[in-house]
């Protein structure tokens, strides 16, 4: 009897009770040009702050990305010394902001989800906060896990877990924390909370996709409608959520559904939606 008892308790949980979202080129369109002069800023500082040949930068550039999931991951891993907020006042300090406007319809797609909504990020938290700002964001999401969160000023060295695995073992492995890495995604999900199998992950890049898959995540690939390795949906737009993963709403429905008391008078029925 017990057992089943404890069946039907289990059934009755609701699928999903978090999701977490990447930010940067998720909640809005890679069109925005903020993914564009990023990367300016990123090969400006390199060549500016670390004296590296301008000619050099655009390679070195975009293999630490690809190694490290950021640039900035993989300057520290192949030994270049400098001031994280220096470089994100720098990089993200000089972006047009101006280009990102107020979204009430992902808005009130976001307040609409009965679920615990959090940001997950590689970006510091001033960068955070003026994007959700910009986009009218700032109250849908219970907190933010990211640069800072993830790399604490008393942490100097990680890891490394990797995620996804590399044809090189050779690598150097870099003190910074972030996406992909398996050791972001652990504590991520930690800090959250959240119990993998019932969250779902939003994010635009596929690699970062594969590693949320490797960490139980249900996961969605956002600004796309190919499905790539590990993500169980693919969404051209953050907007399209509602008509690809309904199952989102369904347990609220389900329990408003419940709430509807009917009360029989006078010969008809009376539906009474109980809210207390």
């Amino acid at each position: 009897m017990a057992l089943d008892e404890n069946r039907r308790v289990t059934d009755q949980r609701p699928r999903y009770d978090c999701l977490v979202f990447d930010l940067d080129d998720t909640l809005y369109p890679l069109s925005s040009g903020l993914a564009a002069a990023c990367t300016n800023n990123i090969e400006d500082y390199v060549n500016q702050k670390l004296g590296v040949e301008k000619s050099r930068v655009p390679d070195l550039s975009r293999e630490l990305y690809k190694t490290y999931g950021t640039t900035m991951a993989g300057l520290r891993a192949i030994g270049y010394e400098f001031d994280y907020d220096d470089y994100h006042s720098f990089v993200h300090g000089r972006l047009p902001y101006e280009n990102l406007k107020p979204d009430p319809v992902l808005k009130n797609l976001l307040l609409s989800m009965p679920q615990r909504k959090i940001i997950f990020t590689n970006s510091d938290k001033v960068h955070a906060a003026k994007v959700l700002n910009r986009l009218g964001l700032e109250d849908c999401f219970e907190g933010i896990i990211c640069f800072e969160t993830l790399n604490p000023p008393n942490i100097t060295e990680s890891n490394n877990e990797w995620g996804m695995p590399t044809v090189n073992s050779t690598v150097p492995k870099t003190p910074i924390i972030c996406k992909p890495a398996k050791e972001a995604m652990e504590q991520a999900l930690r800090l959250a909370n959240a119990d993998p199998q019932r969250t779902i992950f939003f994010d635009d890049s596929p690699r970062n996709i594969a590693a949320g898959k490797c960490a139980g995540l249900h996961t969605v690939l956002v600004g796309t409608s190919v499905r790539t390795e590990g993500a169980d949906f693919a969404l051209e737009s953050i907007h399209n959520i509602r008509e690809a993963l309904p199952e989102i709403w369904e347990e609220e429905d389900t329990e408003s559904a419940k709430n509807v008391v009917r009360s029989r008078g006078a010969g008809a029925t009376i539906e009474t939606v109980v809210t207390a």
